[in-house]
């Protein structure tokens, strides 16, 4: 583990290439993108001092073989801890104190139509399933409800099963995940009991998204789509569909190397590189409002 204060990009750069080679979800990948950071550092690409600019830069040539957004060499303006994952965790825990544990507003509209916004994150569900249920069996009651996920940049796939149970009625199978390690394959479904009340499956259910809307966030929304129980509406999303795993490789820097794939029951593949394609799309701005109109019209008729 790197423990220089100093920013020496070779250590750097060597773990990072080592970590790809050990656990990036497509290996042929891993080991092209491990001798392009390597002939990069040859050449003095990253001939920097700047952590933060080093972070830049290494994470653009990860990105450049197939566009994955999860690879990432990510600057921490504080010092991060060095065990495997801290440093996201601890970001995470602020985000989730700042945030009413990501579930921000609930709102009831006009023509009994609530609003949930889930944001920024789908926290831990250890942490999450409290306000989660608090939210969503709040909401409950409505009419019709809109899911708000535009500011949502992804987290746990544990909280998308557990908030997609409030709003199916039946166990449902939602999405698969391939792991390298073991290559193994781990699916998901929804929970056959959730401690609040649910929303169901029948009522009108609209899910908004952006450009900013991210990984686990997609999931939500990809899932729902897939199975014919929600209208999204808004902008395509980021398209992030491979969870992954940080590694602190210098006290301001950490790795974020993507474990596994998603694969949907229904399509067969995930949102990876076009994102989560809105059936009403529309500008991020005017989605609330473009979706509150399409329930009123579904509840009128």
């Amino acid at each position: 583990m790197t423990t220089l204060t100093k920013l020496e990009p070779a250590p750097v750069i060597g773990e990072t290439a080592q970590l790809l080679s050990e656990h990036y979800v497509f290996p042929d990948t891993a080991e092209q993108l491990g001798a392009l950071l390597r002939r990069r550092l040859a050449e003095g690409a990253y001939d920097v001092e700047d952590a933060e600019k080093l972070a830049q830069l290494v994470t653009a040539d990860l990105q450049s073989v197939n566009g994955d957004r999860h690879l990432r060499l990510k600057y921490h303006a504080d010092p991060v801890p060095q065990q495997q994952g801290a440093a996201t965790l601890e970001s995470m825990r602020r985000d989730f104190d700042a945030s009413l544990g990501g579930a921000p507003r609930v709102q009831l509209l006009d023509g009994g139509v609530a609003v949930v916004e889930l944001a920024p994150m789908l926290f831990p569900l250890e942490w999450a399933a409290e306000p989660l249920n608090a939210a969503l069996s709040l909401a409950s009651r409505a009419q019709a409800l809109i899911v708000d996920l535009r500011a949502n940049r992804g987290g746990d796939p544990d909280a998308v099963a557990f908030a997609c149970s409030y709003l199916l009625d039946e166990r449902t199978h939602l999405n698969t995940m391939y792991w390298r390690r073991d290559e193994r394959s781990e699916q998901s479904w929804s929970l056959p009991h959730v401690p609040g009340a649910r929303f169901g499956g029948s009522k009108p259910l609209y899910v908004l998204s952006s450009s900013s809307t991210f990984s686990a966030a997609e999931e939500l929304a990809y899932d729902l789509q897939q199975l014919g129980r929600a209208v999204v509406v808004g902008e395509p999303s980021r398209g992030g569909a491979h969870p992954c795993q940080g590694w602190t490789v210098h006290p301001h820097l950490e790795a974020t190397v993507p474990v596994g794939r998603a694969i949907n029951p229904v399509s067969g593949t995930n949102w990876e590189g076009t994102g989560v394609r809105p059936d009403v799309p529309c500008a991020a701005a005017d989605a609330l409002d473009q979706a509150h109109a399409l329930a009123l019209l579904r509840l009128a008729g």
